[in-house]
């Protein structure tokens, strides 16, 4: 590997043992991987936040990181947390928990990375440009990054971004190349496919299909996205950002999809209107029932109805607020969100109105890595594919999964409608 004057004084320890470290980790990584050099990243996004996950040992291991002198030294954000960072309480958290969690993030906070606490770090600010390198771990938000932004991430692990952030750079391979770009799957939609929960359904059985490959997608009706998607917060283009949103995370969390094309639609599709090559495998969808199927449990009592997976945007938590005004919930219902937005629905009275419900409209976490099993809920309702993908192997949890209004219905009789 090709280094730089500069990357080889960060090596040698000349930043410090903490630069050191990260440098070390970026190298072995891009040796893995034969990458021939290292390349700046202009944004990282940090997982392995929630203290489920990081457990004592991680946690021991970000400790010993910040105490080394490691400091971010490019724009950085973290993934969610195990619990809402403020109204931990109203969750069920208990005080230990919320005491290492806060640790946890108060670990990363010490060496410079901004608690967000999201994985839909594009709705908070964090808004990459086409064609820039990022080292980015949270899997939707990765797809997010490389299909519709057209930025250039792949799919880091929590020690490889936070390495990233602090040495600035990232290895350059995989899809950070022209070559690692090129779709691997030619996917044929010949059914219809309209709703958010369509399109979370089509990515649950693609991504079962081309597991880590990058698939071309045809058939889709959608308007051109980019740039100033997620920036949108009415209209069409609002619409299509969170359809996309809850695709790509279902493409990452039923396969290792981190980036989809989609014809006419996404920013190199269109771009480049040849760039799927003729000899590639085709599949044909021609109806989505087996997904729905397979992301079905046989649940009909609802404890739990979570909205929010990926994180809900301002618009979202809109429809779900007109969906439930005045009515009275039998079921918990959790919006997960980032705190920005929870703030932006707090000013629009939209949190008054879900909570009058019954409802929790809660920020920085998921219930993926919440500590579920401490909780009394078996049972969830969901218009998430990744939710209802990963429910009962990461939160113990039979899933139901269904259009918005399905769940909403849930929400209010405590039984998924018949």
């Amino acid at each position: 590997m090709r280094l730089t004057p500069e990357e080889e004084a960060l090596l040698a320890g000349e930043g410090g043992e903490g630069a050191r470290r990260a440098m070390r980790i970026v190298v072995t990584l891009g040796s893995i991987y034969d990458a021939e050099r290292l390349l700046p990243v202009e944004s990282v996004q940090v997982a392995g936040v929630s203290f489920r996950n990081v457990g004592e040992a991680g946690l021991e291991f970000l400790r010993d990181w910040a105490a080394q002198g490691a400091r971010v030294t490019v724009p950085a954000t973290l993934n969610p947390a195990g619990m809402d960072m403020r109204d931990w309480r109203r969750m069920g958290i208990s005080a230990e928990f919320a005491r290492l969690q806060e640790a946890t993030v108060r670990a990363y906070t010490d060496m410079g990375v901004t608690a967000t606490c999201t994985c839909t770090p594009y709705l908070v600010g964090n808004v990459p440009s086409f064609g820039a390198h990022l080292a980015w771990s949270e899997s939707s938000a990765v797809c997010y990054a490389n299909a519709v932004l057209g930025a250039r991430t792949n799919r880091e692990g929590g020690p490889g971004a936070l390495a990233a952030a602090i040495c600035g750079r990232t290895a350059a391979y995989g899809l950070h190349l022209d070559a690692g770009r090129v779709p691997t799957h030619r996917v044929r939609v010949r059914c219809p496919v309209r709703t958010p929960d369509d399109y979370g359904a089509l990515g649950y059985w693609v991504g079962r299909w081309v597991g880590g490959g990058v698939p071309y997608i045809e058939g889709l009706d959608l308007p051109p996205v980019g740039a100033s998607t997620p920036l949108a917060v009415s209209g069409e283009e609002a619409a299509a950002g969170d359809t996309l949103k809850l695709l790509g995370a279902a493409l990452a969390s039923s396969g290792a999809v981190a980036l989809y094309h989609i014809h006419g639609v996404t920013p190199e599709a269109r771009a480049l209107p040849d760039l799927c090559p003729p000899d590639v495998a085709v599949m044909d969808v021609e109806d989505l029932g087996p997904a729905r199927q397979a992301l079905n449990s046989d649940a009909s009592a609802i404890d739990l109805v979570v909205v929010g997976c990926p994180h809900a945007s301002l618009t979202e938590v809109r429809h779900i607020a007109a969906g439930i005004r005045g009515k009275r919930l039998r079921a918990a219902l959790w919006v997960t969100t980032s705190r920005p937005v929870r703030e932006a629905a707090e000013a629009e009275g939209l949190v008054a109105t879900i909570e009058e419900a019954g409802g929790l409209v809660i920020a920085d976490s998921c219930v993926v890595i919440a500590p579920m099993a401490e909780l009394p809920y078996r049972t969830v309702a969901t218009n998430s594919a990744k939710m209802a993908t990963y429910a009962l192997g990461h939160a113990g949890l039979k899933a139901r999964f269904g259009p918005l209004e399905q769940c909403l219905d849930a929400a209010m009789s405590g039984r998924w409608p018949a």
